[in-house]
């Protein structure tokens, strides 16, 4: 199967950071992980593969090297597996005009226009008790289209093309069906979790998302581009996961996919949480001098995707880093370091991307903003401060970062899977 075929049946099944994680531990599991709980003691063994998860939404794979950390260091591949979109609220119920509509909560920064008309599901975590009255928790996938954010029809708003602003509050209201008087979403939910859980009698709480029910698709006339939803940035979750399941089990290596990453990552989820720092210190069997060398000897690869230059908005880039789709992967450069690249991180990511002993180049791009625009930022430099270690950040080139559907180019996402392959192959990575 190719890799592209690959990516988008993991993509589509993938339509929450919950379903993400747990389409990666099936991944990892399949291909010879073993499986750890976090609430218990680990006894890890030179050689061996393992993973774990945190709160369902964030992921960790890791490879224990047969060589001393403090010789080697570790190899870390950052992404995150959340994506803005439209959460359901908790009392979400509302009807007007006899239409039965569930209020939304805006997710991170969504580009919100591109979420009307779509036909929508429903998917995400439910906590829930049983006959028995335990606790437990399922994830849920409707996955079939059960509502719509239609538009005003323009002859009701001529001013609707001349940058009309969007309210998330009464204008996305997200329509299920024609009201019965009775309607309640906690009962539509109970009976969908039901379907899987039968146990399930009472519904407690639930975290909930609307994703579009289009898959993903290759597009052009040599489908050179593909196009999808969320591929910022499970198409780094993705490509990591890659890399890690042909990792050099010589040198310890570490795929860290984090949640909440759109909303800043300062959560337990998040980047600048505990998780990485806490599986550093599992690995690291010594005192605080030993970790502080592994650490010195480490390097981090935030993977996060890149702005392509937009061929009818080229003037929102500089005129000498505008990334085209399927030139390359791409460096981030930030001179107040809202991206963590430095000219020695950046400097060994070219040295990995060169043509040695028969291996092709893959070819790079690099990316700044406009000296009059300000950038997003990565976990890159949040890992960089948490962790005390060098990183850089780069990403496959995209258009429509942040919208329901994205697009990026086939050839790049088959180049970054040989890069970051690279990085967790080599064992020496010192300058």
């Amino acid at each position: 199967m190719s890799l592209t075929r690959k990516f988008a049946d993991f993509l589509d099944a993938s339509p929450t950071p919950y379903h993400a994680c747990e389409n990666l531990s099936l991944l990892f599991a399949a291909e010879g992980f073993t499986r750890l709980d976090e609430n218990t003691r680990w006894q890890l063994e030179p050689g061996k593969k393992y993973f774990f998860t945190r709160g369902d939404s964030s992921f960790a794979a890791f490879v224990v090297g047969e060589r001393p950390l403090e010789e080697t260091g570790v190899r870390i591949i950052g992404a995150h597996t959340d994506s803005p979109c439209l959460k359901i609220k908790p009392n979400a119920d509302k009807v007007t005009k006899g239409y039965h509509q569930l209020g939304v909560a805006v997710y991170g920064g969504a580009l919100l226009a591109p979420w009307f008309d779509r036909d929508l599901s429903i998917a995400g975590r439910v906590t829930y008790l049983d006959g028995e009255g335990a606790l437990k928790a399922a994830l849920v996938n409707f996955g079939r289209a059960v509502a719509l954010i239609p538009s005003l029809a323009i002859h009701l708003d001529r001013s609707a093309n001349e940058g009309r602003a969007i309210n998330p509050q009464t204008q996305m209201n997200a329509i299920l069906q024609h009201a019965p008087a009775d309607a309640r979403f906690a009962d539509i939910l109970l009976n969908e979790l039901q379907q899987a859980h039968p146990e399930a009698v009472e519904v407690l709480d639930y975290n909930l998302s609307f994703y579009d029910t289009q898959p993903s698709a290759t597009v052009g006339l040599k489908d050179e581009l593909f196009v999808g939803a969320r591929l910022d940035n499970l198409a780094s979750c993705f490509l990591g996961a890659e890399a890690m399941l042909n990792a050099n089990t010589d040198v310890t290596s570490i795929l860290i996919c984090n949640d909440h990453e759109e909303i800043g990552s300062n959560t337990d989820l998040g980047a600048q949480g505990p998780m990485l720092g806490e599986l550093i210190d599992r690995l690291v069997s010594g005192d605080a001098q030993s970790r502080q060398l592994t650490l010195r000897r480490s390097l981090m690869l935030s993977v996060d995707n890149a702005h392509g230059v937009h061929p009818n908005f080229a003037d929102k880039h500089d005129d000498k880093h505008g990334p085209l789709l399927n030139a390359g992967p791409v460096v981030k450069f930030d001179a107040n370091q809202s991206y963590a690249t430095g000219a020695d991180t950046a400097a060994l990511v070219r040295w990995l991307a060169r043509a040695v002993e028969g291996r092709e180049a893959i070819p790079l791009q690099s990316f700044i903003m406009r000296a009059d625009m300000r950038c997003g930022s990565t976990i890159g430099p949040i890992t960089s401060a948490e962790i005390g270690v060098r990183a850089v950040d780069l990403g496959i080139p995209t258009f429509g970062m942040h919208s329901i559907r994205e697009t990026a180019g086939v050839s790049d996402l088959e180049q970054m899977a040989s890069l970051l392959t690279r990085f967790v192959s080599v064992t020496d990575i010192s300058l």
